[in-house]
């Protein structure tokens, strides 16, 4: 299932420019349904086959970006750009100084893509005066099925996913190249899909296409828990560890529910706290989702976890995985509630649909244009641009990220710690923000010209690091 973009059907449609009327932005399910829902109820999915009500809010018809102060002005909500999000979180630090990207290479994995994407792609870069990424390849090594939603609805969704991976995975990291993976299967609960998901992975590591891979989607680890779903556990954590060994760096987006998650039927929702696979995997790095609040400068002001607007960030316990050894670390109470067992998120980034970004999409009828959009699928393949990012900082592939965020987040350095807000949804217990690490956004958001420096200085041994990392330990003794 799409596991990033959950709608808001409480927004105001905004009126600028040509613009028309919507709800708003991204979801967790993997098939569409036909006519009007109740979001929170149904995971949210980004948009409808046409006829019938759109999940996503057009900001603005046209090649021209609305701005932030026009859409608040209107609905009372940012519309975060590129260039406010770099800010917001020290991205733009990087960017300055020349490290955006250059000579690295991320590789996103979804199902179907968009038949758009290359030239919606360029017209975002447009829209927000980014350059174009040094290459941008779509390969279908397992085939490909024709773009056709009245065939198979839920296309529609896997393209606006595709479509918000790769504008913002490129505009974190403007100077890499971008590799879109697409499988003719679409990935929906359990099994389905999966299997296609790991050959394309398979892919990437065969033909050594990129040093990070951005995964925003996954399956609820409870409707694995089958024979054929232990297969699947078995590939991927062997196709993860392959990873690793090759130092790429695996993402995955922790979902937009936040301790619910459905059954195999994708309504149904399992009446205790669940968690998604492959963000529950110890070898992956789980990003979840915050509301992020910034001024129209993109200064940061504050965060708090995403509960609202269609949904919540996903995270808790796994039922599958153990306590990494990176976890083994975190204090006493929240080793009690880890009782031995992977918790995820490890990070998080903005994720609320009431504190949108914007995509440009032009695919199947829509009007051509900027859409605001939401969910934790935003924070993977962000997350991937600065990996992109920090491997041309530190001069080599860093490969499995958690070790690092575990070592200066129980430092205290590097992070946004947010402790405001719960990721409880559809009436299913879920997990408080507190200080550190913690079930609803992992260590929080990141100070990125700090923690990917001190990322950078750890990889390459640096001793000063490895001082800083002391001294913050003996000071919160």
């Amino acid at each position: 299932m799409l596991v990033g973009i959950a709608g808001a059907a409480s927004l105001l449609a905004l009126m600028l420019g040509t613009a028309t009327a919507g709800t708003a932005a991204a979801g967790n399910a993997g098939a569409t349904s036909s006519g009007p829902r109740d979001l929170r109820a149904s995971h949210a999915e980004p948009f409808e086959v046409p006829g019938t009500p759109l999940n996503a809010t057009l900001a603005h018809a046209g090649a021209q970006a609305p701005t932030d102060a026009q859409c608040r002005a209107a609905t009372g909500s940012p519309c975060y750009s590129p260039q406010e999000i770099r800010h917001a979180y020290g991205v733009d630090l990087l960017l300055a100084r020349g490290d955006d990207g250059k000579g690295e290479t991320i590789v996103i994995v979804d199902a179907f893509g968009s038949p758009t994407i290359a030239s919606d792609l360029a017209s975002f870069d447009a829209g927000y005066g980014l350059p174009a990424p040094p290459s941008f390849t779509i390969l279908a090594p397992l085939g490909t099925v024709p773009f056709n939603p009245t065939a198979i609805p839920d296309q529609v969704n896997w393209a606006a996913e595709t479509t918000l991976d790769v504008e913002w995975a490129h505009a974190m990291a403007p100077d890499a190249s971008i590799v879109l993976l697409t499988s003719p299967a679409d990935e929906t609960e359990g099994v389905q899909g999966m299997p296609q998901f790991d050959a394309l992975l398979n892919f990437a590591l065969d033909h050594h296409l990129g040093q990070v891979i951005s995964q925003s989607w996954g399956a609820t680890e409870n409707t694995l828990f089958t024979p054929a779903g232990e297969q699947v556990f078995r590939q991927f954590e062997a196709t993860y560890a392959r990873a690793a060994g090759m130092r790429v760096t695996a993402l995955a987006s922790t979902g937009d529910a936040g301790s619910s998650n459905t059954e195999v039927d994708g309504t149904t929702f399992y009446p205790f706290p669940t968690v998604n696979f492959p963000a529950s995997s110890p070898l992956v790095t789980a990003v979840g989702g915050t509301s992020l609040y910034a001024d129209t400068s993109g200064d940061y002001q504050s965060e708090t976890v995403w509960n609202s607007g269609g949904g919540a960030s996903g995270g808790g316990i796994s039922q599958h995985f153990g306590e990494p050894l990176y976890q083994r670390s975190l204090p006493g109470s929240d080793q009690s509630l880890l009782g031995g067992h992977r918790g995820i998120p490890d990070i998080s980034w903005n994720a609320d649909p009431n504190t949108s970004i914007l995509i440009y999409l032009s695919f199947f009828g829509f009007p051509a244009g900027y859409y605001t959009i939401g969910g934790t699928s935003e924070g993977s393949p962000d997350w991937a641009g600065l990996v992109a990012d920090l491997d041309q900082l530190a001069h080599r592939p860093i490969g499995p990220l958690n070790p690092y965020l575990y070592a200066l987040g129980k430092a205290g350095i590097g992070f946004h710690d947010v402790t405001v807000g719960n990721n409880s949804d559809n009436g299913v217990p879920g997990y408080s923000a507190t200080p550190g690490w913690d079930a609803a956004t992992g260590w929080g958001s990141p100070d990125v010209g700090q923690l990917l420096t001190d990322i950078a200085f750890l990889a390459r041994g640096n001793p000063s690091s490895q001082m800083l990392l002391s001294r913050a330990e003996s000071l919160r003794r």
